[in-house]
């Protein structure tokens, strides 16, 4: 069965969108007459949502993490309860809503009736089933445990998106705060100060050095706000261009790294993240050296991809995990004890899942106590800015001398 896009009216007069599973596209017409909507428009849509030529794509809808765990966690549940690898995906493709999943899957199908392998099939959708996730299954399809792999493919997914999710609640409330600022700062220079300055024009006297410099950074924004504004452009597009730059990319990646307060946070994630994905390859049977190859490319930090890949090239050598990760100097000594104690005892799986728990506890707390530093020195800085303000432009009204009688 293929998959197809439509476009209709319903019996009661309303447009309807969405896709449908059928044989041929009449079928599908038919089988929605049935259903009360009157199809207009239809197309076959391909597996990797790219259109029929002379068609547009009603819909290409992205594919979040949370999609792909919940389709991972399923057909693991499909394959486990006995059901065959095909009927598998013919019931995923009915259950799921993401269009653009559901094109991928029909496809996937497709291509598994005819006898490709999963991993293969999979793979052949690069944009949604990532490097990592197609060796898992083909090592699950290897060993004859794929629902076992699956599941655990959906544990890791789990797990991934809340490390993100802690990295962006950290991040997001001085973010905000920085922008409700930044806004606040712009109307009150631009809409407020130049009020109070035809005010004290009126005075008669000279306006203390506080109201002037105020004065003067509100002429500035409000005559010449385009000389920031180009700037600020100007320094956005240069650093973007300079960031994808090899020496760009490091230098960023060691400022991440290296930065207060936010740069151990990243080293422990990256830390977690390397320890719970090394972990979860080795466990499912992927060899050590592909799985090192996985692993340097999902860190998301040039440095410490360097450091995975030349451990790769030592491990293909003869060499430990853990001795070129200790020279490296870029892990801390307890994750390379605890990998060179699971090498010795032959369990290097369950020592990298205790490492990524660890580091996983640890995000949990720096989050918790950033968060709750934060909000205080947010505050001061902002209280500090907004009586500067309030200070200067009531300093001119306190000094006014009263009037003679």
């Amino acid at each position: 069965m293929a998959v197809f896009e439509y476009k209709g009216v319903t019996t009661a007069g309303k447009n309807a969108k969405g896709v449908i599973d059928a044989p041929s596209a009449s079928e599908a017409r038919s089988r929605l007459r049935k259903e009360g909507t009157f199809v207009t428009e239809i197309m076959e849509s391909s597996g990797d949502s790219s259109s029929v030529p002379g068609n547009i794509s009603f819909s290409k809808g992205r594919v979040s993490q949370l999609d792909l765990t919940i389709m991972t966690r399923q057909l693991s549940t499909l394959v486990g309860a006995g059901i065959p690898l095909v009927e598998a995906l013919t019931a995923l493709c009915e259950q799921v809503e993401k269009l653009k999943l559901k094109r991928a899957l029909s496809d996937v199908r497709e291509k598994v009736n005819e006898g490709s392998s999963l991993a293969d099939a999979l793979k052949s959708h690069p944009k949604i089933f990532s490097n990592l996730f197609v060796n898992m299954v083909r090592a699950g399809e290897a060993s004859g445990a794929l629902d076992v792999v699956l599941n655990r493919l959906a544990d890791f997914s789990e797990n991934q998106s809340k490390i993100k999710g802690k990295v962006t609640t950290a991040m997001a409330y001085p973010a905000i705060m920085l922008f409700i600022g930044f806004v606040a700062m712009v109307i009150i220079f631009t809409f407020v100060i130049p009020k109070l300055v035809t005010l004290y024009q009126g005075l008669g006297q000279s306006l203390p050095i506080p109201t002037q410099i105020l004065i003067g950074i509100s002429k500035f924004f409000t005559n010449y706000w385009y000389i920031p504004l180009s700037l600020g452009f100007l320094l956005f597009f240069s650093l973007r261009a300079y960031l994808k730059t090899e020496n760009g990319k490091w230098r960023y990646h060691r400022f991440l790294l290296n930065m207060p307060i936010f740069g151990p946070m990243f080293r422990m994630v990256a830390i977690a993240r390397f320890a719970n994905t090394l972990s979860t390859l080795l466990a499912s049977g992927v060899p050590i050296l592909l799985a090192m190859e996985i692993v340097k490319n999902i860190l998301d930090n040039v440095i410490l991809s360097r450091v995975i890949d030349n451990v790769r090239k030592n491990v293909s050598e003869g060499d430990s995990i853990a001795e070129p990760l200790k020279r490296s100097g870029e892990f801390p000594p307890l994750v390379t004890h605890m990998i060179a104690i699971g090498e010795k005892t032959g369990e290097v799986e369950s020592m990298l899942s205790k490492v990524a728990e660890a580091y996983n506890n640890q995000v949990d707390n720096r989050v918790s106590t950033m968060t709750s530093l934060l909000e205080p020195i947010m505050i001061v800085v902002m209280a500090v800015v907004i009586g500067f303000i309030v200070f200067s432009v009531m300093l001119p009204i306190f000094q006014m001398e009263p009037p003679i009688k």
